[in-house]
């Protein structure tokens, strides 16, 4: 209990000078336990000057024959290197012995601070994993450290793939061993491999498909979590384990029958999906929400997989949102119900119909407002709007001020929208005049007066805009002047809201393991964040006359992290035109940016043309801006080619006291990462429902069929994404998964080319032996011109 004390307290070595000598005492005594509690709490309190007098008795403590001793003195030397790693460093000999040691623990130890002590040298490293390798470590818990080192140099080395991965071999040995810890991780670290092959993959998933049947839940546990994640790249790899993840399903752990249920979805084919669903509605029943969301999020991802099963899919998610749940979980079936609406048409009326009944009895305001949001926006697309007008008027007569004033707007975006249901909507907001709340009143009052006295008239354009259609401003933007308004006593002003979209809002920048959802995310296609990017290029005169912005690419990184200047860019795609906009943070607080442009250079790129420029006036600190460059093209023509990209700025020195810039600046360049143009980025990934009933719907005439050698690969996969990235087209129907050992496969590809030309492209691979690969390349347009070009985009590419 001293010891404890001491070690808590953690008092300084100048401190209490009575209390180290005790311990440096006690560092000598011949009871092994003194000894080690001595080294632990010493090695808390000291500093650099005392660790240099007791430098010796630790060395000695290392390699000490009792493994409390040893262990003791390794975990302080961990704990010594993050504030003394000069001192550490020196005692790596007396490490390196302690790893041969026979204790379990003591080689544990030894190994991780050897590793610590060598992280920073990547050749270090790769000596340590090659001597171990070869089987001198017996501590199971060392084995899995070193499991965990090889998987890092493996990641690390720059071997080329088309040959054996170093180590592999060390990794599959360990696949038999006879510690059941050290078996799973050499599994998992083979799993997680990057570019991980099938044939690699094999020997890991029968270990895996093993621990599946053990009696032990936290190996049922482990093994089925692996495997789930192991399905979202490979499901074809661990469709073997289907029959063993079925048992599982009515586990007494929740999480490893969830868990079974999830990757069953994602490993399953078309035809066992209504047998999953019959063995899902037992199970959803006896889960808690938080596994019920999973389990639905796993559902919409088939549904999108197999977009023919949208029926059965769709009446499963109705069903359960009947039944009783919490917010989230209620929200994540809407969601859920919403993107499958956006990205299977044919679902529509059927999906919209559901969220119908479910507003009838929704305990959730947000839920219900938010529905009846997209019934607006959505319904009077339909082929008979009318079905909906009764859900909708339901909730004025039903609900609380927030949801009756949002089926006001709903109802007249009805009328405004379907000039034949205008009357019966004009009678219904007419009774709304009588509502209790002023809100509401205020709602029917503006839209009987701007929508027209007449109801037997069509509605203006101008005043659909006017009332439904998007802002001037962007919302974060509004969103933010708002909250300095409130903060401050000037009065508010529209016209002071900037109307430049700032770089973050916009990048489409998802955090790991975030999902999509329906009602506040834009669909496949950021629709939002496209029609913000035409509406900011639009309103630069240089830009308007350029036409209507057919694609916007992802922004593409042009700095490192964590540099003094950070930009991105943005491609803009136009029919003639190609828009760089360069995204830029100034990180300096003690600098101001003026006159902020990039310099690019188009010498290796001879079809485009500069013909403007919009420099960036100011970039202060933290405060996101963006400079704009234009090229013009041939007009339809997919060019190609790589911009060299030079920053350059005016660099004023800014007070830290009062954060006033000085007047005189000083200019400044500074080097960008190369930009490129790929014919990729002319082509909008856009899928279908239905592959074959589009492929037959366009004109056999438009089809252009060649065959092409494309040499030796690895295997279909590689070469499958290759394609898919060269044309840059959106799989259809999972056909971007290939099988394991197949020695054929046919890829369905769709997209929209620049000019809002429609393509199909239906894609099919053979081979041999040798392992020589023969592709049979189909397309079909709107345009022969346009199939004959994804033909030469692909023999370039």
């Amino acid at each position: 209990m001293v010891y404890l004390m001491i070690k808590e307290l953690s008092p300084s070595a100048d401190e209490v000078i009575i209390v180290t000598s005790s311990l440096m005492k006690d560092m000598n005594s011949k009871t092994d336990m003194y000894r080690a509690n001595a080294i632990r709490v010493l090695c808390r309190i000291t500093d650099s000057t005392l660790l240099a007098q007791i430098e010796r008795y630790l060395k000695q403590a290392i390699v000490d024959k009792n493994p409390v001793v040893s262990s003791a003195a390794l975990v302080s030397a961990v704990h010594l290197l993050q504030t003394n790693p000069e001192i550490v460093k020196r005692w790596s000999n007396e490490v390196q012995e302690a790893v041969q040691s026979r204790a379990a623990l003591v080689q544990f130890h030894a190994l991780a601070l050897l590793h610590q002590i060598r992280q920073n040298d990547r050749l270090a490293v790769t000596k340590l994993v090659t001597s171990l390798t070869k089987g001198s470590v017996r501590s199971p818990l060392a084995q899995c450290l070193l499991i965990r080192y090889t998987s890092q140099v493996i990641r690390e080395s720059n071997a080329n793939l088309q040959g054996e991965r170093p180590f592999f071999d060390y990794l599959e040995s360990c696949l038999r061993h006879k510690a059941e810890m050290v078996v799973f991780e050499a599994a998992r670290a083979i799993t997680e491999l990057s570019g991980v092959t099938s044939r690699e993959l094999t020997p890991a998933i029968t270990v895996l498909q093993l621990f599946l049947s053990s009696s032990k839940p936290v190996l049922r546990f482990a093994a089925i979590r692996t495997l789930n994640k192991v399905a979202n790249t490979h499901p074809l790899a661990v469709t073997n384990c289907n029959i063993d993840m079925e048992s599982l399903i009515s586990d007494q752990n929740r999480s490893i029958a969830t868990l079974a249920i999830t990757t069953l979805l994602k490993t399953g084919n078309e035809s066992s999906v209504d047998r999953l669903m019959k063995q899902i509605t037992n199970f959803m029943s006896d889960i808690a929400d938080e596994f019920k969301i999973v389990v639905v999020e796993a559902i919409r991802s088939l549904c999108l997989k197999f977009p023919l099963k949208y029926r059965s899919l769709m009446n499963f998610l109705s069903n359960i949102l009947r039944e009783e749940g919490g917010f989230d979980y209620k929200k994540a079936i809407v969601d859920s119900i919403v993107i499958l609406i956006r990205d299977i048409p044919e679902a529509k009326e059927i999906g919209l119909f559901h969220l119908c009944e479910f507003i009838e009895d929704c305990e959730f305001t947000y839920l219900s407002t938010q529905i009846l949001h997209f019934l607006g926006n959505e319904g009077p697309k339909t082929s008979d709007p009318s079905r909906y007008i009764r859900y909708i008027y339901n909730r004025v007569i039903l609900e609380n001020a927030t949801v009756r004033a949002c089926a006001v707007s709903t109802l007249a975006k009805f009328g405004a929208m379907v000039d034949s249901l205008k009357p019966r909507i004009f009678v219904l907001l007419r009774r709304c005049l009588f509502d209790s709340d002023d809100e509401v009143r205020d709602r029917a009052t503006l839209y009987l007066n701007t929508l027209g006295s007449d109801p037997a008239t069509e509605t203006d354009q101008e005043v659909k805009e006017f009332l439904f259609g998007p802002l001037d401003v962007p919302l974060i933007n509004f969103e933010t002047s708002l909250r300095n308004y409130v903060a401050s006593d000037v009065p508010f002003d529209i016209f002071s809201v900037p109307k430049e979209i700032k770089s973050q809002p916009l990048a489409e920048k998802k955090a790991p393991g975030k999902k999509p959802t329906g009602l506040t995310t834009a669909p496949s296609a950021p629709t939002s964040v496209v029609d913000g990017y035409e509406k900011l290029l639009s309103s630069i005169p240089e830009f308007s006359g350029f036409g209507k912005l057919f694609k916007s690419s992802a922004p593409v990184e042009l700095t490192e992290a964590e540099t003094e200047y950070s930009v991105n860019a943005v491609k803009h795609i136009f029919d003639s035109h190609v828009i760089f906009q360069y995204n830029c943070t100034n990180t300096i607080a003690e600098q101001l940016l003026e006159m902020v442009t990039v310099f690019v250079d188009p010498s290796e790129a001879e079809e485009f043309s500069e013909v403007a420029t919009k420099p960036l006036r100011s970039l202060p600190y933290a405060s996101p801006g963006q400079t704009f460059v234009a090229f013009e093209k041939p007009e339809g023509v997919p060019a190609t080619g790589k911009f060299s990209n030079l920053l350059k700025f005016v660099v004023k020195e800014v007070d830290p006291a009062t954060g006033e810039a000085e007047e005189e600046g000083v200019e400044d360049e500074y080097q960008l990462e190369d930009l490129e143009i790929a014919a990729a980025d002319y082509m909008l990934k856009v899928g279908v429902s239905n592959f074959k009933n589009a492929w037959d719907g366009m004109d056999p005439d438009n089809e252009r069929i060649d065959e092409y050698g494309l040499g030796v690969k690895e295997s279909l996969a590689e070469t499958v994404k290759a394609v898919i990235d060269i044309v840059g087209m959106q799989p259809c129907e999972g056909t971007d998964v290939v099988p394991n050992n197949s020695r054929s496969h046919t890829c369905l590809l769709s997209g929209i080319f620049v000019g809002n030309v429609k393509v199909l492209v239906r894609v099919s691979f053979g081979i041999d032996g040798s392992k020589q690969v023969a592709m049979k390349l189909a397309v079909r347009s709107e345009d022969p011109e346009i199939s004959e070009k994804i033909h030469e985009i692909v023999a370039e590419g």
